[in-house]
Order: structure tokens, then sequence, then C-alpha cells
């Protein structure tokens, strides 16, 4: 099974980048790996400089990337809940397109993008194609909402699976009197895509769980807003018994014009606001990036940060 590097934390910190040269590092060390996106605002064909599709592209040898389509979610949940739907009606229930579209709007139904990225990461997890399989996530808001949400769909699966059978119960009895024993033959394969969507949501569920496979590596800056957002996620990582891995501290400043006052109390800030890290996750391995801003551009970002986040 590949290792398993999910990178999360607050829009615009650097997420995707350092998913990107981790990858860029790994491939570099011999092992064959994948980089995915799954943030519906995908920039890692920027970062790669080439066009990243929805299937894996070959970025440099022993290297490929995907950017996963939020629309291949909502097909997949949308047709159970149609086919529950149709369940509905052949039972004189109607719950029209409308009324679908009604449970999706309401929250009922959850959000392609992270539906999508939970079937990528259940689909690349034991992808023997792979030694390391790198993810890109959405911001916090969408990161926690992800790992709430392999519960969610199963609630919802079984659910929708305790009306069906109750529904079916009705009809095959009313279509028995009518038709006779034969009639029903077959009604027991229309709950599988149900089942799968169970299973696939259990092995999720416990891959996110695995230290043996999983590790999820929090980026941050040294910024007080971006601290607390930071403290918000790694709290629910911990609550949900998720592998942290590193905190990754990107743009620390090193060098700056000391005749800039500026820049040297912007420094003296993040030093104040890094050592308040080095405390609060305390017992927790840091890396700090140097602020490549100016300086690197491209995949030369890429070859610069790569020592810094290896996959051990």
């Amino acid at each position: 099974m590949p290792a398993i590097i999910l990178y999360g934390g607050k829009g615009g910190v650097g997420k995707t980048t350092c998913a990107a040269a981790t990858g860029w590092n790994s491939a570099e060390t011999g092992e064959e790996t994948l980089v995915v996106s799954t943030d519906p605002a995908h920039s890692l064909g920027d970062v790669f400089e080439t066009d990243v599709g929805n299937d894996p592209t070959q970025i440099k040898s022993g290297l490929s990337a995907v950017e996963v389509d939020p629309g291949d979610g909502t097909a997949q949940y949308e047709a159970l809940f149609e086919a529950l739907a149709d369940d509905l009606g052949g039972a004189g229930i109607d719950l029209d397109e409308a009324g679908l579209k009604d449970l999706f709007q309401a929250g009922l139904i959850p959000g392609s993008d992270q539906l999508a990225a939970l079937s990528t990461l259940d689909s690349y997890a034991d992808d023997d194609r792979y030694d390391c399989v790198v993810f890109d996530t959405a911001p916090t808001g969408h990161t926690l909402r992800l790992l709430d949400l392999p519960q969610a769909v199963g609630k919802g699966v079984e659910t929708a699976l305790s009306v069906r059978e109750q529904v079916s119960r009705k009809t095959d009895a009313a279509k028995t009197m009518l038709f006779g024993p034969y009639a029903t033959m077959g009604d027991d394969d229309d709950d599988r895509a149900f089942t799968d969507l169970l299973d696939e949501m259990e092995r999720v569920a416990a891959l996110l769980r695995d230290p043996a496979q999983t590790e999820f590596r929090v980026v941050c800056q040294p910024e007080r807003l971006v601290l607390a957002e930071t403290e918000r996620l790694v709290e629910r990582l911990r609550a949900a018994d998720v592998p942290l891995g590193r905190l990754v501290v990107n743009r620390v400043l090193t060098d700056v014009n000391e005749s800039c006052a500026r820049c040297t109390a912007q420094r003296a800030s993040q030093q104040d606001v890094l050592a308040d890290i080095e405390t609060t996750f305390e017992g927790t391995d840091i890396v700090k990036l140097p602020d490549l801003t100016g300086r690197a551009s491209g995949t030369t970002i890429l070859d610069e940060m790569a020592p810094h986040l290896s996959k051990a």
C-alpha cells in the first residue's frame, strides 16, 4: 500500500506548493509518486507549470498529478437518491427532481467536492502503481467537513437503505399478490450501489485513522489569525483520531533588509508567533520553510522546498 500524506490548512498558506514539493522530493528518491488536488479551486497545474487533468498526468519521471473533478461526487451520490426517489414513486410517494435539489440545497446530501475527495482517497489507497500519494486538500472548513463526511454519508446511506427496505416490503407484497412469487426476482441487486458507497466510507474512515499508512500535515504561516485557525484544525484532527504528522510553517522571514523598519518589524512579529507555535504544539515535528517570495518561481521553488518536506 502506498504511504498517504494529506496537507491541510487555511487557504493561501501554501498547501498546494508543499504537497507538490513533497511529491517532487519523493520522486527524486526513486519512489513512484502521485500528487492529488481535491481543492475545487485547483492550482496544482500552476505549480507544476503544466496542464493537469482528472486522470493522472505525468509531470516528470516518477511523478504524476491529478486534479479531482468535484462533479464526480455529485453524480455518484445523486444517482443513489434518484434510485430512492424511483422506489418512493413506485410506492405512490412523489419525490421529483425539484425535491432532490432541495435535499442538496438543504445540506442533507454532502458536497460534491468532499465526496469526490473521499472517493479518490479510497481509490488510490491500495493502488500498487504508487509508493506515495500526496493529497492537497481544500481550505480548513472543507477539510473539517471531510473528516465528518464518512459518518454522515454512512448515516444517510443507512437511512436510505431502511426506507428502501420498508418500501420494498410493501411493493413486493403487492407484486407477489398480482404476479406470483417470481415478481420480485433481481430486486436485491438494487441495493448494491448503496452498500458499495457505505463500504467505501467505512474504508476511508479507517484509512484516515491508520498511522501505519496515513499522515496529515498542517500548513500555516507565522501570523496570529492563521495560528488560531491552525489550532482549531489540529484539535479536530486529534479529536477524530487522525494521525497528525508535521506542522509546516511556511514563508518564514530570514534575511531581511536591516535598514527597512517595516521588514524588521514583520520579522520580529513572526518570531513572536513562532515562539507561540513552539509552545502550543510542543512535541510536534515543526518544519520551518523560508519565505521564497521574489527569490524563486515555478518548479525552482519545488527544488528549494523539497529537501525540507521528505516523506519520512
